[in-house]
């Protein structure tokens, strides 16, 4: 991305004339909310000096409180010029971001849209928004089985043209109950006989396609998994209805992995785009409360051994150490199989070895610290048996730590609960709580 000082002087180098180039959508977003942060009433001069033909992709790109302001800021008619200029994908959900605003001006923009336009974001609109359809445009290039080449290639050279449809990689062959037969890349349509058919030419094709129904997770892994562009939608009759390309999977990808790390942190990831701190406030609070009551417990668990650690104090010095090694194990396997998990990579089918996986790396790894903490602690207070203590204590905690950190993602997604959402504070309750009884139970043991 540019600075913000070399988009700025590119934006009114095009205003004045003196530039071409307007800077891209993106770009422009970013200038904006630099100039919201510094001047809110140039803000709103500016929303009014960007171009027509770029405001809705540059109201896409804006953060979500900043979006709010701008769609309130241009009137009905403005913003119906913005969505006529946008694929029908991006047109249903900038309509969409307005219905959330002020459901009265999206009725007036909708209004003012052709009905072809209409028709197809009510058709997009109509799938859940985990589906693929919710996803897909149904901007397509597309062919009969008994059009010839040339009369195909024709067609596109006039879409082109009318702006009707950008980023072609493949044409659609449909047969007559308009049901898609296969697909021919742009590459291999150039090396056909132009005067023939498709039906003389194509002959037996494999193709992949997904459902409108699908959901939007499965096909992006799909789009990993076999590299692809792009991918036609068809619905469940097999009739073609529109088509997902590549950014939009990068849309979801980036939206899915926010989602996860937020989700991780415990903070919900559409509260942290808001600028009312108030909302953020309230929600990080909720689970830093939740903490609270976990560090109670783990603490009620200290409570129990405190004449154990009056009479040996070199315990109190070692037990952040026990605690701080469980709650890192476990964060890292944690992490591991959350990730995978959304990757496709571990389901229930596997989930065993993965699980055995975690426990063996967290034994193995309890094992070597065990050893080295062990003989610092030996060398540190002198007492060989307070490091055999908190080795034998390092060894049970990195054992909890894989143990759970592997289990309560694989539990949480049994029971149909997003497995990033509250695993952190279920871990760091497990490891606090079992690091501490395991080292001052042994302490009192072996010690006293």
């Amino acid at each position: 991305m540019k600075h913000f000082s070399e988009i700025k002087h590119a934006f009114d180098q095009f205003l004045a004339g003196k530039n071409e180039h307007l800077p891209h959508a993106s770009e422009i977003s970013y200038l904006l909310k630099h100039i919201w942060n510094e001047d809110r009433d140039e803000f709103r001069e500016t929303l009014n000096r960007i171009p027509q033909d770029i405001r809705g992709e540059m109201l896409l790109e804006l953060p979500e409180k900043l979006k709010e302001e701008a769609i309130a800021h241009y009137s009905s008619d403005e913003l119906a010029e913005a969505v006529e200029g946008l694929d029908s994908d991006d047109a249903a959900e900038l309509i969409e971001n307005i219905v959330e605003v002020d459901e009265n001006k999206s009725e007036a923009v909708y209004e003012q849209l052709d009905e072809e336009d209409r028709e197809d974001i009510d058709k997009i609109r109509s799938y859940d928004e985990d589906q693929a359809g919710a996803w897909m445009q149904t901007e397509l290039f597309e062919a009969t089985l008994d059009e010839t080449v040339r009369e195909a290639i024709a067609r596109l050279k006039r879409l082109k043209e009318e702006d009707e449809i950008e980023n072609v990689h493949q044409l659609y062959i449909v047969n007559d109950e308009h049901r898609l037969v296969a697909t021919v890349a742009l590459e291999d349509m150039i090396l056909m006989d132009f005067e023939q058919t498709f039906r003389a030419q194509l002959g037996a094709k494999e193709y992949r396609s997904v459902k409108a129904t699908d959901d939007i997770d499965e096909v992006a892994t799909i789009f990993e998994q076999y590299d692809v562009a792009v991918l036609p939608v068809v619905d469940h009759e097999s009739r073609l209805v529109g088509r997902i390309t590549s950014d939009d999977i990068y849309d979801v990808i980036e939206e899915r992995a926010t989602e996860q790390l937020y989700n991780l942190a415990g903070v919900n990831d559409d509260v942290e785009q808001e600028v009312d701190i108030k909302a953020v406030f309230k929600n990080r609070a909720g689970w830093l409360f939740v903490n609270l009551l976990t560090a109670i417990l783990a603490s009620a668990v200290i409570g129990l051994f405190d004449a154990t650690i009056a009479a040996y104090v070199p315990l109190a010095i070692l037990m952040p150490i026990v605690a701080s090694m469980g709650g890192n194990a476990g964060t890292q396997t944690l992490t591991v199989m959350v990730r995978q998990m959304a990757l496709g990579d571990i389901a229930f089918g596997n989930a065993r070895s993965a699980l055995y996986k975690e426990i063996i790396v967290a034994v193995l790894n309890g094992l070597l610290f065990a050893l080295v903490m062990g003989s610092i602690a030996w060398a540190w207070f002198q007492q060989p048996m307070l490091g055999a203590v908190i080795g034998m204590a390092m060894i049970i905690n990195l054992f909890i730590a894989g143990f759970f950190g592997a289990s309560i993602p694989l539990l949480l997604k049994r029971l149909n609960i997003d497995p990033a959402v509250g695993s952190t504070v279920l871990l760091t309750t497990a490891t606090d709580v079992f690091g501490f009884f395991s080292f001052l139970g042994l302490a009192k043991i072996i010690l006293l």
